[in-house]
């Protein structure tokens, strides 16, 4: 008997390119993993109008969508368009209350719009600025990972993920939170799994806990 292939399709954090999800290995034929990559907004595009579109790359049916911080949010998004088997985020928020308190501040303030993006752009030329290993290894796996530098990409993604205004979580939403998370602290958290020892980069380290798990969250009823 043929065995049933559930479809998964990953999405990655803000700016970053399916090279997050390289260590990442399911059970085949089971598991078939597809990788999406981030667009170019239109002008003004709403998160909504974007999610629609980026929804034209999933060719099957009842899908499993997993997304990674901005991504988390994305994949939510997705899921008000089109019907998916199961909703996965991994390091990311799930309503606005989670959203930690100096995003709050930068919408009410609107100090988003200071950021420099432009700066994306220049990342070898800060690179040559950094001093410390802490720095140059945090410089170089922005390079390895990181994919999107477009400042307009960033600007709006920047602005989209601090006015994100959910209220409630879709029902049947996984959440999957590092205790350690310094982009989405742990306390203003709730109903996740937690990953102890997990940062906002644990689906790159923790990758092996992502690959005993995913399969067994994926079929729970």
């Amino acid at each position: 008997m043929a065995v049933e292939t559930i479809h998964i399709y990953l999405m990655p954090g803000m700016a970053a390119s399916p090279k997050i999800f390289e260590y990442i290995r399911l059970p085949e034929p089971e598991f078939k993993l597809y990788f999406l990559e981030w667009m170019i907004p239109e002008k003004q595009e709403s998160i909504s109008d974007y999610a629609l579109r980026m929804c034209k790359h999933i060719d099957f049916e009842n899908v499993v969508l997993v997304g990674v911080s901005f991504g988390g949010v994305l994949v939510q998004e997705m899921s008000k368009h089109i019907s998916v088997r199961k909703l996965i985020i991994v390091s990311s928020v799930k309503q606005q209350s989670e959203l930690p308190k100096q995003m709050l501040i930068a919408k009410t303030t609107m100090a988003y719009k200071l950021v420099p993006t432009q700066l994306a752009s220049k990342i070898d030329v800060v690179a040559k600025y950094a001093f410390g290993n802490n720095v140059t290894k945090r410089l170089e796996l922005y390079k390895k990972y990181l994919s999107v530098n477009d400042s307009n990409y960033l600007s709006w993604a920047i602005e989209r993920m601090v006015c994100w205004n959910q209220q409630v979580a879709p029902e049947g939403l996984v959440h999957i939170h590092g205790d350690n998370d310094s982009v989405f602290p742990i306390k203003n958290i709730n109903n996740c799994i937690i990953i102890k020892g997990g940062t906002h980069i644990m689906i790159i380290n923790k990758y092996k806990w992502f690959n005993e798990n995913l399969p067994k969250i994926i079929l729970e009823e």
